[in-house]
């Protein structure tokens, strides 16, 4: 009698545990779209943009900018240096490109 009635609670347990499984399957979590915005609201996996390239790929900054941005964030990594002087901000914009070949001109 006892075999019988383990046998009726492992059948029951069994059951309950599909009964979960198929509840669980029946929303998957990443297919939530956000009604507000109706864009997915998982991005995946991967990095967070920094602020300088999200500033760059919103339209706040020019291509120019962000390459000067970018190359003196560089010069302050590999030279250990997080204040550069005025001097050392002139030779990145030297190693740039940049040279003087105009005539000055007001600073507005």
């Amino acid at each position: 009698m006892e075999e019988k009635s383990e046998q009726a609670d492992q059948v029951d347990a069994s059951d309950k545990t599909e009964r979960r499984t198929d509840e669980r399957r029946k929303g998957d979590r990443r297919d939530v779209i956000d009604r507000r915005t109706g864009l997915d609201r998982r991005r995946g996996p991967g990095r967070r943009r920094p602020d300088e390239r999200r500033s760059a790929e919103e339209g706040e900054m020019t291509d120019e900018q962000f390459e000067f941005l970018m190359a003196v964030n560089e010069y302050k990594r590999v030279n250990k240096r997080p204040f550069p002087t005025w001097t050392e901000v002139l030779d990145v914009m030297k190693a740039l490109g940049y040279r003087k070949v105009a005539e000055p001109e007001d600073i507005k």
